[in-house]
């Protein structure tokens, strides 16, 4: 049986490979050409020692030189003698360049690009070699300004839709912004756009206690496309709740998609909350102002957060006042221009 492995460089970039049972994973990945960092193959140098963040796997022969049982432990594991048992992420300590591989790049077409709100798009680009496309959800695309090619910008990808021939993204309207401003005065469907990815480290790991998700604005995508994964998986053993703020009542987008995940999802619930004191909305104010301490679980919780870096340092900084340290704390930074 074949299982995908998620190779994670430590530049950000994220490579597919297929894997199957009986060979390891550095044989699954030089046979697809990506060169993992090894010497002896036969697990006694520790220079194709990687860590395992979610998946099943045997950790083969070796000697404790190379791997320690805490390591092992730790979820480590050379990969010259690891063997997958189901589909793995792997973080692998070097830059994707020093294993001669590159992030891949799709030509694709607009198929839709509407104004969801003053503030927000939603793009949607589709191609035959999309089906190709394997993406972690949470992860972003850089996408190419079209008549800049030198430019690109940064969004994550806000529905999950592997082996289809389609993506999607959420994207802020930025006053003079490069890709804004092509989106609202020149794209049409059929139009040319070139994106490259996946890239990042914000994306769902296996739910195993309960899960907060943070997001601002257009920070709202990357858990879309998590929520599309947990529908997928047939739904969460655990509770998940979403604080969804925005500046203004204008400004909130995609609320009949999450009132349906409330209904595909019996764990999941969602809030939103606006700034503008003016709001219709019930809760008013900041995220942070909305966290309630069943949320956080006595710190037994996996936090997620997706925001402007003020909304990033606040969420921390509220954590550290009421003296909570969550199981992980995953974030996403992002700015108008620049992730």
């Amino acid at each position: 049986m074949s299982y995908k492995i998620a190779l994670n460089f430590e530049d950000g970039v994220t490579r597919f490979i297929n894997c199957n049972g009986t060979e390891s994973v550095v044989d699954a990945a030089y046979r697809q050409g990506v060169a993992i960092p090894m010497d002896c193959r036969e697990g006694a140098c520790a220079t194709c020692k990687c860590r395992v963040e979610s998946g099943g796997y045997s950790l083969g022969d070796y000697v404790e030189d190379a791997l320690s049982a805490d390591e092992a432990d730790a979820g480590y594991a050379l990969t010259c003698q690891m063997r997958p048992k189901s589909d793995c992420v792997v973080l692998v300590p070097v830059a994707s360049s020093v294993c001669n591989t590159r992030q891949e790049e799709y030509v694709t077409e607009i198929r839709d690009v509407r104004r969801l709100s003053d503030s927000t798009f939603t793009l949607e680009l589709g191609g035959a070699g999309l089906k190709d496309l394997v993406f972690l959800p949470g992860q972003y695309a850089n996408i190419k300004v079209p008549g800049q090619e030198d430019q690109h910008r940064s969004y994550s990808f806000s529905s999950l839709q592997a082996g289809a021939d389609s993506v999607s993204f959420l994207i802020r309207n930025v006053p003079g912004g490069l890709m804004s401003g092509y989106l609202k005065e020149r794209a049409t469907v059929g139009s040319r756009m070139v994106l490259g990815g996946p890239f990042g480290s914000f994306y769902l790991r296996a739910v195993q206690r309960p899960v907060l998700m943070l997001a601002g604005g257009t920070g709202l995508a990357p858990f879309l496309a998590m929520l599309d994964k947990l529908v997928a998986d047939g739904g969460s053993p655990c509770p998940i709740h979403l604080i969804y703020g925005v500046n203004t009542d204008g400004d909130i987008v995609e609320q009949e998609r999450l009132d349906a995940f409330t209904r595909l999802l019996s764990n999941f619930t969602y809030a939103v909350v606006v700034v503008d004191a003016n709001s219709q909305s019930a809760r008013k104010g900041y995220v942070t102002h909305h966290i309630e301490p069943a949320h956080l679980n006595d710190g037994d919780v996996d936090i997620y957060l997706c925001g402007p870096p003020p909304m990033v340092e606040a969420v921390a900084e509220h954590l550290r006042s009421i003296n909570v340290q969550s199981v992980s704390f995953h974030f996403e930074k992002f700015s108008a221009s620049s992730r």
